[in-house]
């Protein structure tokens, strides 16, 4: 084994200009440098060290590192085409019906067709707000929900997960789907298995290691089993684009399950995480919660109605959420891209087969383009040109180039007004007499990162909830 892993290094790859990198082990290389931190954490520290570019040895993975603006300007602009796919592995491939879906599938003609369907189809402006009146029945039974708790904890961030979840659900099935809390818990563990760094993925020569692990069979069986009771109804959009059969190439259900799943896990998990980081960080900061606050209820109180309408007018909470997305990107570390020909960048060779990881965390908190990186600052984008559509590369929260995201539009939607209507309606304070500083803003693993400790918080109703409003009129 040992003997077979140092000839696939030195076949595939070898270069002697490569970017500085730390002292590498023996068959492990630098995996050491990883143990015992969260991976964005640990490569930025590393990035300190050894230079805004380093190369990393992770088994047999050849792994280019990028935590600084100006490298991932030249990845996902400048040799944007060369870095467009993504690692082929054996994780990969289980949770996303073998590359299948939008986000893992290798860049190609096929991807193309599938971009193209998810944006027209699926994820275009008008798509998003045909779904208005979705979210706007799911934020007003989210906000009963919690008032019905007034005066005790409520767990906003399960109840924010099962609200997104709900959204999402209902936009892809038209119905809410009795497994939704399966699908939850099963799309976490998928979402975490996908950031793990398995034995199998880091030794793919090996191929005897799927088979000694149990990787391969077991997450195929566990996967599957859940996703046949989810997606007994499938998407009638999708479904007609696969019985159209006038596609370049076959769409067939697998592709439908991947796409699905996809609009799932990056739709809802990071929409999610979100919300709960920007409620946290508002919580944190009382004067800028009490700010935010004004704002809604100003826009609100003045159009007369607590919908979606009012939500362009909100400025405030705009930035707070821009500014969450800023030191709380939902993916720390963008999903890697592969090199499929040799490159160079910055002087340091970048070899075939290559995977490069850009950190978004990193990259947002860089003390060369943001003062005061590691503050809550939401006035900072106070008439800034900076967005998140990926021009602007000190601030990536999405991606850039021909791999971000899609499903901005879809996001920020089922970002925006589960947030005002928690501001609109509710005053908030912590429980057992914590204090706003004493909050543990501690990150947990998983490729989407959300807090370590749920956040639980005492509603004090300051307007009527949606039910309550309607009970009066009836009055």
């Amino acid at each position: 084994m040992v003997l077979k892993r140092e000839k696939r290094i030195k076949t595939n790859g070898s270069t002697s200009n490569l970017p500085p990198a730390p002292l590498k082990l023996p068959i492990i290389g630098n995996l050491h440098n990883l143990v015992g931190c969260l991976p964005h954490h640990g490569l930025r520290d590393l990035a300190k060290k050894y230079g805004p570019l380093k190369h990393l040895q992770l088994g047999e993975l050849s792994t280019v590192v990028v935590p600084s603006p100006k490298f991932g300007r030249e990845v996902m602009k400048s040799h944007d085409i060369v870095f467009a796919s993504r690692p082929h592995n054996l994780t990969t491939r289980i949770i996303s019906y073998d590359s299948n879906d939008i986000a893992f599938s290798p860049y190609g003609d096929y991807r193309k067709q599938l971009r193209k369907i998810c944006i027209s189809e699926l994820l275009s402006p008008k798509r998003v707000l045909s779904y208005r009146s979705i979210r706007e029945e799911e934020v007003f039974d989210f906000i009963n929900r919690i008032a019905s708790k007034a005066g005790s904890p409520v767990n906003l961030t399960n109840k924010t997960y099962s609200l997104i979840y709900g959204i999402t659900t209902r936009a892809a099935f038209g119905k809410k789907c009795k497994d939704q809390d399966l699908f939850i818990s099963a799309a976490r563990k998928a979402i975490t298995s996908a950031a793990e760094l398995h034995i199998a993925d880091l030794f793919p020569s090996m191929e005897l290691l799927q088979s000694i692990t149990g990787l391969k069979s077991r997450k195929i069986l566990s996967m599957n089993t859940r996703r046949a009771r989810v997606y007994a109804d499938l998407l009638d959009v999708l479904l007609k684009v696969q019985e159209q059969g006038d596609l370049e190439f076959p769409f067939t259900t697998n592709c439908i399950k991947a796409v699905i799943l996809d609009i799932f896990t990056a739709g809802s998990e990071t929409s999610a995480t979100t919300i709960d980081w920007a409620m946290c960080e508002m919580m944190k900061n009382p004067k800028l919660m009490k700010k935010a606050q004004m704002e809604v209820r100003e826009v609100f109180n003045r159009k007369g109605k607590v919908d979606e309408s009012g939500i362009e007018e909100m400025k405030f909470l705009k930035l707070v959420i821009r500014e969450t997305l800023r030191l709380h990107p939902p993916v720390p570390m963008l999903l890697p891209r592969e090199c499929w020909e040799k490159c160079e960048i910055n002087g340091f060779e970048i070899p075939t087969k290559a995977t490069l990881i850009v950190n978004a965390w990193a990259i947002g908190r860089d003390p060369e383009y943001w003062t005061e990186p590691e503050s809550f600052i939401p006035e900072r984008f106070l008439d800034s040109f900076i967005d998140y559509k990926g021009t602007n590369f000190e601030y990536i929260p999405f991606g850039a180039g021909r791999r971000i995201c899609p499903g901005i539009t879809f996001g920020m939607a089922n970002v925006e007004l589960p947030l005002a209507m928690l501001l609109y309606h509710f005053d908030w304070k912590l429980p057992n007499g914590k204090k706003p500083e004493d909050m543990n803003m501690s990150e947990a693993f998983g490729v989407a990162v959300r807090r370590k400790d749920d956040l639980c918080m005492i509603p004090i109703p300051y307007h009527p909830s949606p039910e309550a409003q309607a009970q009066g009129k009836e009055v």
